[in-house]
C-alpha cells in the first residue's frame, strides 16, 4: 500500500519519517553495542593541541543541533572558538572564578567530593584544546524590532543537545569536557554575545594527550539507575 510522501495536519505540511528501523534479532545487539561504544567514554583534562578541521567542528554543531526541542524553537547558540587570543581571555577569567570558588564559594564536602576527580582550579586545557564550544542558552527570541518571543523548555532542550554533542565528539574520536565555572557571565561579555543568551555549558574539544590519565571510576549499574514497571 502506497503513501502520500507529505500530509497536512492542522494546516501545516508533515513528511514520512525516514530514520533506520532494524529486525528485532538486531535490536539486542546494536543497543548493546552502542551501550559498550558509549561506555567508553571519558571526560579527558589533558589535551594536546594537535589541529582539529574547521568542518569536523562543524559537524559536531549541527549534529548538536538534531535535539528535539520546546516548541521546535532550537534555543541554543553554540559557540566554537580556536582563536588563541580569545581561548587566553578565557581561560583568565574562568581560572579567575574557578579561584574564588574554591577558595569561598564551595563547601568543604564539595572539594571532598572532587578529589578523587582531581580537579583544582587550574584550567590549562583551556588554551591547550584546539577548539573551546561555548553552549548559549537562549532563553527568549528577539525579533527584529526588538520584541521579545517566549522559547520553552529552556534548560531541558539545551540539556539534550549538549548531550548529543557530546556523544558526537565521541564518536569523532576526539574528547572532552563538561567545563561550568561559575558564574559564567564572563562568557557573553568576552564573546559580545545578545542579551538574550546565557552561558551554558563550556567544551573544550581535540585530541586526548598520550597517555591521557582519567579517574579510575565505576558507572553506577542497571540496578541503580532503572527501575522496571512489568
Amino acid at each position: 500500500m502506497s503513501h502520500p510522501s507529505e500530509i497536512e495536519i492542522s494546516g501545516f505540511k508533515h513528511v514520512i519519517y525516514t530514520g533506520d528501523q532494524y529486525p528485532e534479532q538486531e535490536l539486542v545487539p546494536r543497543s548493546q553495542a552502542y551501550y559498550e561504544w558509549l561506555d567508553k567514554r571519558r571526560s579527558v583534562r589533558e589535551f594536546t593541541d594537535q589541529p582539529v578541521p574547521k568542518e569536523v567542528i562543524d559537524n559536531l554543531i549541527l549534529s548538536a543541533g538534531t535535539a528535539p526541542s520546546g516548541a521546535h524553537k532550537q534555543p541554543w547558540t553554540f559557540c566554537a572558538i580556536s582563536n588563541p587570543a580569545i581561548k587566553s581571555k578565557i581561560r583568565v577569567a574562568a581560572e579567575a572564578e574557578e579561584k574564588e570558588s574554591y577558595e569561598s564559594r564551595m563547601s568543604e564536602r564539595w572539594k571532598e567530593d572532587l578529589k578523587p576527580m582531581g580537579t583544582d582550579m587550574n584550567k590549562p586545557f583551556l588554551e591547550i584544546a584546539p577548539w573551546l564550544i561555548i553552549v548559549f542558552k537562549k532563553v527568549y527570541e528577539l525579533d527584529d524590532e526588538g520584541k521579545k518571543h517566549n522559547n520553552y523548555y529552556v534548560n531541558e532542550s539545551v540539556g539534550i543537545a549538549c548531550g548529543m554533542l557530546i556523544s558526537a565528539i565521541h564518536n569523532a574520536g576526539l574528547v572532552t569536557l563538561t567545563h561550568t565555572p561559575s558564574p559564567m557571565n564572563f562568557l557573553a561579555k568576552i564573546l559580545d554575545r545578545p542579551v538574550n543568551e546565557r552561558a551554558y555549558l563550556l567544551l573544550p574539544v581535540g585530541y586526548p594527550e598520550v597517555p591521557a590519565y582519567v579517574p579510575d571510576i565505576e558507572r553506577k549499574g542497571l540496578g541503580e539507575i532503572g527501575v522496571f514497571y512489568e
